[in-house]
């Protein structure tokens, strides 16, 4: 008779070490396109040949927002030459609760685009990884930066700040214009977008040409309707509070409370100020109004959150600048047009628990600008648009990676009554306790240091084999066994549906992809 203990270890041993083997192949393959990119980026801008030639205006790109991806894919694109119109509802900074923490991944993203210097001087905190805390307990999960220079890390900051850095910096290329302007519509003739309707800050109605017009308006986009299918989930909310003067368990990390009825985050904003959102399951939250929303905090989270920062928590709640925002999903489903091109947001979401959103974008804009380096005109707008279906294959690891192990984690860490969901919940909290590989494999694919759709995939099936192997040890019971069958099958249900919106061939096999080897047109 087999020893159930050899059979339960044998079977995560062998999910490591393929784990281990893919790791190691991918890994040669990133550091040669790290150097084959770095290289091309010097040599272009060097010669200054990326121009374009645009007879019938000015204007080479129009960036409709200026947020973090149309600042920074406005700066971007300018500083290889293109001339550039980006128009921006509101040029004044903005104040939001999300896009606060960027992973560093996308921090590497942001040195690759050359804008590293706009997480300077706005007090922009490093972060070195993640404590996770449950029932009482924590563990520390920190990201794998051994290999990296010590400046590589997260950065946490106030989004308004950084954004305000990125459009300073778009702005001092004198090829790029920043203009306060609201788009009201996308200007079309026979199938090709060839430019935006606006309306001015002065309420002048205005429109703008140019070859290729790239929406970057954000998770509200009214344009995005006519570019793509656009499926939005809104799972839940997030309440948003700042914590002043208060000192973290961990200092220099994101914490995560898995709470009741779904996580509870705190993360550092300034040198000063905590970043707590509290996230509400479904679209309606208690009001604040009629003070609801201060019960609910005072009496549901609070007693779940860590005593270092209880009373930092309920100061927070007493001070009253409760502000609250709907968290969007919406995988991307493109409808490729002639002149025009979705990007951000506006194209893509994901849950924010995992705060994946502006590394997506950053490694989004790698990919764009990689694809536009080669071409000189931009004109030809049927052959521009075939050639760029091959960008929405391109950018699927990275995107649908983070996309995917957001969603998934989103449902894993929210309470259930459900048996099965509980012992999913308790076994990635202990499996992440576990260290080592258990820990580092699913932080480099949350980091977007290792964004790898079959690792994400493995280490999943990992945490609910484990759950398994725990429920049947040392002595199965009929009722155990149905647990730990029930156990898979919700494992297979969280994470099977955000795979297959995904699209599981680019996800998996993006080289079996016609459009993966999509040439540029001639120029």
């Amino acid at each position: 008779m087999v020893d159930p203990y050899y059979a339960f270890g044998f079977i995560i041993c062998s999910i490591l070490t393929i784990l281990a083997f893919y790791n190691f192949l991918f890994s040669k393959n990133n550091h040669s396109d790290a150097t084959t990119s770095t290289i091309t980026e010097n040599i272009t801008t060097a010669t200054g040949q990326c121009r374009s030639f645009n007879p019938n205006g000015d204007v080479d790109i129009i960036i409709v927002g200026a947020g973090v991806a149309g600042s920074a894919l406005a700066y971007t694109l300018g500083k290889d030459g293109r001339r550039v119109l980006v128009i921006e509802r509101d040029l004044n900074e903005p104040d939001r609760i999300v896009g606060e923490l960027l992973q560093p991944g996308g921090y590497l993203k942001l040195i690759e685009l050359g804008l590293e210097d706009c997480v300077e001087k706005i007090d922009a905190q490093q972060v070195f990884g993640y404590a996770l805390f449950k029932d009482g307990k924590h563990t520390r999960l920190s990201y794998p930066l051994e290999k990296f220079h010590s400046d590589i890390a997260g950065r946490s900051f106030h989004n308004g700040r950084f954004i305000q850095r990125m459009r300073e910096k778009a702005a001092s290329l004198p090829n790029v214009q920043l203009e306060q302007g609201t788009v009201t519509s996308l200007l079309e003739e026979n199938g090709t977008i060839k430019g935006v309707q606006y309306k001015t800050k002065d309420a002048q109605e205005l429109s703008a040409c140019a070859p290729l017009t790239i929406v970057c308006d954000g998770c509200f986009s009214n344009l995005r309707r006519s570019l793509c299918n656009p499926k939005v989930e809104v799972p839940s909310c997030f309440v948003g509070l700042v914590l002043e003067n208060c000192e973290l368990p961990c200092a220099n990390h994101g914490h995560v409370i898995l709470g009741d009825p779904s996580p509870v985050l705190f993360y550092p904003i300034s040198s000063t100020e905590v970043r707590c959102l509290v996230d509400v399951p479904g679209q309606k939250v208690p009001s604040i109004s009629n003070g609801e929303m201060a019960k609910y905090l005072k009496t549901v989270v609070a007693p779940q959150v860590p005593p270092e920062i209880h009373d930092s928590f309920i100061a927070a709640v007493d001070k009253g600048n409760i502000r609250t925002m709907p968290n969007r999903s919406m995988p991307a489903a493109p409808y490729p047009t002639p002149g025009a091109l979705l990007m951000g947001d506006a194209f893509n979401m994901r849950h924010p628990l995992t705060g994946g959103g502006m590394t997506v974008a950053l490694s989004d804009i790698v990919v764009l600008r990689n694809l536009l380096k080669p071409l000189h005109d931009l004109t030809d707008a049927p052959s521009l648009c075939k050639y760029l279906e091959s960008f929405y294959t391109l950018r699927k690891p990275v995107a649908s990676t983070i996309n995917t192990l957001a969603g998934a984690l989103y449902k894993v860490f929210c309470a259930s009554p459900d048996p099965a969901r509980k012992e999913m919940r308790q076994a990635c909290f202990d499996y992440l306790s576990l260290g080592g590989l258990f820990s580092e494999g699913p932080v480099s694919l949350l980091s977007g240091l290792n964004p790898r759709p079959l690792s994400l995939v493995l280490h999943f099936f990992a945490v609910a084999i484990y759950g398994v192997g725990r429920l049947l040890l040392p002595f199965p019971s009929p009722k155990r066994l149905w647990i730990g069958i029930r156990l898979i099958s919700s494992a297979s249900g969280i994470i099977l549906p955000i795979i297959k919106a995904e699209g599981v061939r680019q996800m998996f096999f993006p080289a079996t992809v016609p459009a993966y080897y999509r040439a540029p047109p001639a120029t």
